[in-house]
């Protein structure tokens, strides 16, 4: 890997790892509570889990040059790999005495965000779609 190829590949982790801030802040204004940030396992990522009430949402962030190509970015294979992390979240927090899924209703957001701006669509796709 060229020297290059690494300044923009580290260019593109500060502009995502800012995205996530950036979605962060619109769930906390709206009175959700962040439970995990950057979930990662083998099978997959989830960029946000946040709680308000009796939903858990699962929160894939992507920045792009716009708007349509961020929401775009979220593709059959990268919703695959997020529901698997998202199931593996709730198992392991059942297993802990954590929460109880049957107890919340879950959702999958995108929020897509360009420059300063940033659109988030609530329940943007159901499991297995």
């Amino acid at each position: 890997m060229t020297s290059d190829q690494r300044a923009r590949r580290r260019r593109a982790e500060l502009r995502g790892r800012a995205a996530e801030w950036f979605a962060a802040a619109m769930y906390l204004i709206r009175g959700y509570r962040i439970v995990a940030w950057r979930y990662r396992r083998k099978t997959g990522e989830v960029d946000l889990i946040a709680r308000r009430g009796a939903t858990l949402a699962f929160v894939e962030v992507k920045a792009r040059r716009d708007i349509d190509a961020a929401i775009e970015a979220v593709d059959p294979r990268t919703r695959r790999r997020f529901e698997a992390a998202a199931r593996r979240f709730l198992s392991e927090a059942e297993a802990r005495g954590a929460l109880r899924p049957d107890a919340f209703a879950v959702r999958y957001d995108i929020v897509a965000v360009a420059g300063f701006r940033a659109k988030r669509i609530k329940d943007a796709w159901r499991e297995g779609e």
